[in-house]
């Protein structure tokens, strides 16, 4: 029989959205929450026979739910760069350290994480093996390769005109995109992910590279087998056609619009405006939920340059969220669910390090208070992961998943970005050993690109 855990005089999130309650206390048992209330209740209704629970005083701090993460990368190895992500990841090694990685979400406070892509069909191996108890990690939802056509992604030539490289698989027609999702749900897929937008060399951001009749297959497909699908949407046309294919949730949806969409495009004219309220339209009837991921773009922008990006890479992401935020208000305004992702797994957004971000950049860029913003973490992250009314709020029945942070963090959302201030992760019913040291590692050479230098060496950079 499970023990009862017992989390007294804290200072409540229960994650709907309801105002924080002081003193309260939480009563677990196993993997269900059973009881919210003061501490004199809940120990006067507890059967004699259990025996006094475990305690864990969190006077002072607030209790709330585990965060959510619906945008992670656990599998590929925290690359700093395409070439790296391409050329330097072999499988064997990759699934190992990607079995390594997964505590530092929940030592992060994530109780609940969605791998959306990544490589060589690890990610829902690695669900399995958390699942099995012999890997330490959060409730984990997995996708496999992201789907592609020929025109490619985010590494622009790199991706092949057909078959699988890093996280992408290239479908070329109908039969592919068919025969390419029933297998991706037969190796055990969560979701299906389109990248629906992709760079083409020598033209500027991303474009939109599937059709609307193609992302149609994708999603009849894998519907019909009980499956979501998410899109990669980095253009108004992006997400207007992904939500019209029938999409479940979105990721990014970025450049809907600065204001009335202007800024984003450079030009007033009538059809790029006309194509913003459309989309803008769409998403709030269908209230298709939406995960901005704007911790990459946020981290990339203003700490780019403490780490050697480049200031081409730093004016790439700039503008992004300024180019969005004005018109994902207005659809949050309009009830859309929003969900936070923080695109964890590259060099800016390393595992264990910014999985809270998203909310702060919420509070600043959309105007969330901090209390919506954490519904947004918790609460609205249940969605993505098929486990609304399980998971994400702190109510009797739920799943036993539960965050203790010293501090108020209504006050400054920036506390459950920092672990010092952690004092409690409970994951399925069990404390996660905080006390121990932080997981570190060495690199090895292979898994970095080699160079010769960072710039030519010229003769004149020798005599100058």
């Amino acid at each position: 029989m499970a023990v009862d855990l017992l989390i007294t005089n804290g200072n409540l999130i229960d994650g709907t959205g309801a105002p924080m309650r002081p003193g309260m206390s939480v009563l677990l048992n196993g993997d269900l929450i059973t009881g919210i209330g003061s501490e004199a209740e809940l120990l006067a209704t507890r059967p004699a026979d259990r025996g006094a629970p475990h305690r864990i005083d969190a006077s002072g701090c607030t209790v709330m739910p585990g965060l959510i993460d619906v945008h992670t990368h656990i599998t590929l190895g925290e690359p700093q760069s395409n070439d790296e992500l391409f050329s330097h990841r072999e499988p064997a090694f990759s699934a190992l350290l990607a079995g390594w990685q997964a505590q530092k979400l929940l030592r992060a406070g994530v109780t609940s994480a969605f791998d959306i892509d990544g490589l060589h069909y690890i990610g829902p191996a690695l669900r399995d093996a958390i699942e099995c108890g012999f890997i330490e990690g959060p409730r984990l939802k997995a996708g496999t390769h992201a789907l592609l056509t020929a025109v490619g992604g985010t590494a622009g030539r790199m991706i092949p005109d057909s078959g699988t490289a890093a996280y992408a698989q290239v479908v070329r027609n109908r039969d592919e995109m068919i025969e390419t999702v029933r297998k991706q749900i037969k190796f055990g897929a969560d979701v299906i992910k389109v990248h629906v937008t992709g760079r083409i060399p020598g033209r500027p951001g991303e474009l939109s590279v599937w059709t609307e009749e193609e992302l149609r297959v994708v999603c009849d497909t894998a519907h019909d087998l009980g499956v979501p699908v998410t899109g990669h949407c980095r253009t108004a046309r992006a997400t207007r056609d992904s939500l019209r294919a029938g999409m479940d949730f979105l990721l990014h949806a970025s450049f809907l619009g600065e204001g009335t969409g202007a800024q984003s495009v450079g030009t007033e004219d009538r059809e790029t405006l006309a194509l913003f309220e459309e989309t803008l339209e769409l998403l709030i009837e269908k209230q298709t939920p939406v995960a901005p991921t704007w911790t990459f773009l946020g981290n990339l922008s203003e700490f780019g340059h403490k780490v050697g990006a480049s200031p081409a890479a730093m004016d790439l992401f700039r503008n992004e969220i300024e180019a969005t935020a004005a018109i994902l208000r207005r659809a949050y305004n309009a009830g859309v669910p929003f969900m936070c992702g923080s695109e964890t797994g590259f060099s800016i957004t390393p595992i264990g390090e910014w999985h809270a971000r998203e909310m702060e950049l919420f509070v600043r860029y959309l105007g969330l208070s901090p209390l919506e913003a954490i519904t947004c973490g918790t609460r609205n992250g249940a969605i993505a992961m098929g486990m609304v009314g399980q998971t994400g709020t702190l109510e009797l029945g739920r799943r036993a998943d539960v965050l203790v942070v010293e501090g108020d963090p209504l006050h400054d959302i920036r506390v459950l970005g920092d672990r010092t201030r952690f004092r409690a992760v409970i994951s399925r019913g069990v404390p996660v050993d905080l006390n121990r040291p932080w997981p570190e590692r060495t690199i090895l050479s292979d898994e970095k690109v080699s160079q010769y230098s960072t710039q030519p060496l010229t003769w004149n950079l020798v005599n100058p």
